[in-house]
């Protein structure tokens, strides 16, 4: 028993060294709190009911289609995804920013968070005014895209969904004993039951946590509920990727999405692909240089992922629109 400790605190060891910061806000208890940005002059902060989201109502005449948005693992209500929020709403998009954990009143670590979250906040957002109810899609990136795959396969009525290093599979909690010791927990849960998940397999190499998520794929034949099953979704999908990630395995599950969906005869996801970017290729075009050379550190080149979202958003914004269109108004006299 001692030497199996021994063993077990040394790899931790090494998983910190080769996994860096993220690894160890995977360990951190309780993680450090995440950024929660004002909405601005042209949103609210909405904070009850179970929701603490940052809320954009459309520009322009309404009814107007309403999306919610996701960001990923970082948590709370972060800045990159308010810049998205604010070109969305620009467009005429009625937004819902919505925090879903390490943020107040929401868990902490990102491990069994509870799909009746994103469920409430899609009922809240089609109640409201000028809202088009029938008019609703999801944009998320990372975990917020692995949770928007998800949800819409189970939330009825989702018109089209914008994913940005998206995953395949639901994976284990993003929690120490997970990448240690077993497979304890989900990501998600519903009805207070974790949804089935995918093990994280072997260790961190040079490239950081990317081979762990490559060994649990490549077992991912044993336990086949843990696949998003993206054939239950009818709306339109979208996937942006970058050949050059480094956190996960983006675009390679990106293609399971699309031979998935194809052997279903589901209909075909449209994907933007970038070859010289990583894990910052999808969301609104940098502003700042602080914010394309932090996204490059996970993939890419800062030119190439500059190049990418300046590429792929309006390609977005124009799937949204295409997707979530008012249906033609009947013709006089008919």
């Amino acid at each position: 028993m001692k030497r199996r400790w021994k063993i077990v605190l040394g790899a931790l060891g090494a998983l910190i060294v080769v996994g860096g910061g993220g690894f160890a806000y995977m360990l951190t208890q309780p993680p450090k709190p995440a950024k929660i940005v004002e909405a601005g002059p042209t949103g609210q902060r909405i904070e009850g009911g179970g929701l603490l989201a940052n809320y954009y109502p459309g520009s322009g005449t309404a009814p107007h289609a309403a999306i919610l948005l996701l960001g990923g693992s970082e948590g709370g209500l972060g800045k990159d995804m308010r810049a998205a929020a604010l070109l969305l709403q620009a467009e005429g998009f009625t937004v819902l920013q919505l925090a879903y954990h390490n943020a107040p009143g929401k868990p902490a670590k990102l491990k069994n968070i509870p799909l009746e979250d994103f469920y409430r906040g899609l009922d809240w957002l089609k109640k409201q005014p000028g809202v088009d109810p029938a008019r609703v899609g999801i944009v998320g990136y990372s975990k917020g895209a692995e949770a928007g795959l998800l949800v819409a396969t189970r939330y009825p009525g989702i018109g089209a969904v914008a994913l940005g290093m998206p995953s395949s599979v639901v994976w284990d909690g993003m929690s120490g004993e997970n990448y240690m010791l077993g497979s304890f927990s989900s990501s998600w849960s519903e009805k207070g039951k974790p949804v089935p998940h995918l093990a994280y397999k072997g260790q961190p190499d040079s490239r950081g946590l990317m081979a762990v998520f490559e060994g649990g794929l490549r077992e991912v034949d044993r336990n086949p509920a843990a696949i998003i099953p993206v054939e239950k979704y009818t709306g339109k999908l979208l996937l942006v990727c970058g050949e050059a990630e480094k956190l996960w395995p983006s675009c390679p599950m990106t293609d399971r999405i699309v031979a998935r969906a194809a052997k279903a005869g589901a209909a075909a996801p449209v994907v933007l692909r970038y070859k010289d970017a990583g894990h910052g290729v999808m969301g609104a075009p940098f502003t700042d240089d602080k914010a394309r050379a932090n996204w490059s550190q996970m993939g890419g080149t800062e030119a190439g992922n500059a190049a990418a979202r300046a590429d792929s958003w309006p390609k977005i914004v124009a799937f949204l629109k295409a997707g979530l269109a008012a249906p033609p108004a009947p013709a006089s006299g008919s």
